[in-house]
């Protein structure tokens, strides 16, 4: 009899983690190691929001039992900015964003559906459906597109068991941001073959220049039924430890995702709820400075990654991660021969971390969070074209 089920065992770890996991450990032991593996801002959580958390350690009532689906509070003020008409009652407070995304496969897929997976894509997306009893299926983009996928792509990988098509954007690992007519054009695809979707809009406040954010349901009221949108306070509020996410959606699959989570989790923290609530209906100012210092480290690392021989670097127009190809560097001299085994080297040989596009379904890329500081974003890179001069001869 085997000791770890089947299900279990098919699943392979968060590469990202794995990688952050590793870079602190190194640097635990006392080497300088510059990670930008994880996804995580560099900043302390704004004050405001640590203050109505400390309130609410204070006040009895975060010390017992709330309601499973999220405090009511928090669920009218997240319904209230969703950007497209819903109740309260289609919010769940989640344990961050990737108890949404689980949930979401968990309440619609049975064995054998196929969900369009957009790749590049998010280490967790594949992984999900997977544990759900689907079948991931990846649509592949590239920097020719913008890692932009098309409802052509999309129509040419559907098959009959085609249920659910996941969309990011802005999007992990890549930036990438799609338009608000590429949106509707993509969303009008997936009513014709009534398909749902699930939207992660975890990164709508990082968005730069010229790109702005639009939400699918919004843009495409007719999906609205048939959409479950994901998202969260991590990435905006630099509150990745705090794990408060939400899930939003038509009432029949939301009511069956509470009915999972009534049994999974119970009820999310009270005292991150309420700093959630906190950073939902508060002003935006501090993450509106976040924003520029990320959009100032973006076009700094696009910058020095492209002066590095064999490295073009595309500019990203969201989130904050940088997706370049590496093809040009593989092989060459001493240089690894594939972007994970190089990922492995640049680690070993100049204490950098970053993940290799072997995590993201596109082998041939290096994904960059620069989410750190700009004296280690500058010094991490540094480092790695110091290594490619030396050992690409």
């Amino acid at each position: 009899m085997r000791r770890i089920s089947d299900r279990i065992s098919s699943i392979a770890e968060s590469a990202t983690l794995a990688v952050d996991a590793k870079a602190k450990a190194l640097r635990a032991a006392g080497r300088p190691v510059i990670g930008f593996g994880a996804g995580e801002p560099d900043f302390p959580t704004p004050e405001h929001i640590v203050e109505a958390a400390v309130a609410a350690c204070r006040d009895p009532r975060s010390h017992k039992y709330t309601p499973a689906g999220g405090q009511p509070v928090l669920r009218e003020a997240v319904a209230s900015v969703s950007g497209h008409p819903i109740e309260p009652s289609q919010v769940i407070v989640t344990n961050g964003g990737k108890q949404g995304v689980y949930q979401a496969f968990a309440a619609l897929l049975d064995p054998g559906d196929e969900v369009l997976v957009p790749a590049p894509y998010w280490t967790t997306y594949p992984e999900a459906v997977r544990l759900a009893g689907g079948v991931p299926v990846a649509v592949n983009t590239d920097e020719s597109t913008g890692y932009l996928v098309s409802a052509g792509q999309l129509e040419a990988a559907r098959t009959s068991r085609t249920k659910i098509l996941v969309m990011c954007s802005p999007s992990n690992p890549t930036g990438a941001v799609h338009s608000r007519e590429q949106l509707e054009e993509i969303g009008n695809w997936a009513v014709e073959h009534d398909l749902f979707v699930v939207t992660d809009e975890i990164y709508q406040h990082l968005v730069y220049g010229d790109a702005q954010f639009h939400s699918l349901p919004a843009v495409v009221p007719a999906l609205a039924d048939r959409t479950i949108v994901l998202s969260g306070v991590s990435k905006t509020f630099a509150m990745t430890g705090w794990r408060v996410g939400w899930m939003t959606g038509p009432k029949d699959v939301i009511g069956a995702a509470l009915n999972l989570q009534s049994h999974l989790t119970s009820n999310v923290c009270n005292v991150a709820q309420a700093a959630a609530l906190a950073a939902v209906t508060g002003d935006l100012s501090a993450a509106m400075s976040m924003r520029a210092a990320f959009d100032r480290r973006r076009r700094t690392i696009v910058s020095l990654l492209n002066d590095i021989p064999g490295v073009v670097c595309p500019e990203p127009q969201g989130a904050f991660y940088v997706y370049p190809p590496v093809r040009g560097l593989l092989g060459r001299g001493r240089l690894p021969r594939t972007s994970a085994e190089l990922a492995g080297f640049i680690l070993d040989e100049a204490e950098v971390a970053v993940v290799p596009g072997e995590a993201f379904g596109t082998p041939g890329y290096l994904r960059f969070s620069y989410a750190l500081s700009d004296s280690d974003l500058a010094e991490g890179v540094s480092r790695i074209a110091k290594l490619v001069r030396e050992v690409s001869v």
